[in-house]
């Protein structure tokens, strides 16, 4: 039991340390500081906040691979197969939404290569067929990948505040993606739930295309 204790201990101390960290970081704050101070660093900022998120995930994922505590449920016999069949669908639709992405921009590679110096992303609003239906599709993805497992106790600990965490930072990302894409986010916003899909709130793709429009329209205006 002491042994249980001081591993969900240092869970919950190291992944809040660590949600907390990767918020910081993420801030606007944090990169108009970088961009103010150390500016020949920002084009590099990406690529590190990235590097650093992994490399900082590491010792979490292992203390949970070492000690995932004892057994809370296992999903059986049609729930198994289920659970199974989400899990790899979640994994799938991961997977193929990266083709919406400019991942060049996600990894910090294009900012890197160009020598930005901007805060902002490079881009403008892009609304993928995922974000149709759900404003962070990544984020609704892998939880169905987290909560669709058989689940021991210290490995649950973990995916309880790894979810608070995303709902959180779902809401403070938000708030730089208004301050970025103005009223077009707005709208996208009032249209389109956040982590979980809803079947009366989505967006054709007309109106997506629409919304994409205006914030083209409302980034030139500011430039």
């Amino acid at each position: 039991m002491n042994h249980l204790g001081t591993t969900q201990l240092l869970l919950v101390t190291g992944s809040l340390s660590y949600f907390s960290l990767h918020s910081m970081l993420a801030s606007v704050r944090a990169k108009r500081f970088v961009a103010h101070r150390f500016p020949r660093l920002m084009p590099d900022y990406r690529l590190f906040f990235n590097a650093l998120a992994v490399i900082l995930l590491l010792p979490l994922l292992w203390l949970i691979l070492q000690d995932p505590g004892p057994l809370l449920w296992a999903w059986q016999g049609p729930w198994k197969w289920l659970m199974t069949s989400i899990s790899y669908l979640a994994l799938i639709g991961l997977l193929w939404s990266t083709r919406s992405y400019d991942m060049s921009v996600f990894l910090g590679l294009r900012q890197w290569r160009e020598r930005r110096r901007q805060t902002g992303d490079p881009e403008t609003l892009h609304i993928t067929p995922l974000h149709r239906f759900v404003r962070h599709p990544w984020y609704f993805l892998g939880l169905l990948m987290l909560w669709s497992r058989d689940q021991y106790l210290n490995q649950t600990l973990f995916y309880a505040l790894a979810t608070a965490y995303l709902v959180v930072g779902s809401r403070l990302e938000e708030h730089k993606l208004v301050h970025q894409y103005g009223d077009a986010y707005r709208l996208y916003r009032h249209r389109v739930p956040g982590l979980i899909p809803l079947p009366w709130r989505w967006l054709k793709q007309p109106d997506a295309e629409r919304l994409t429009r205006l914030a083209r329209e409302q980034d030139s205006s500011l430039r």
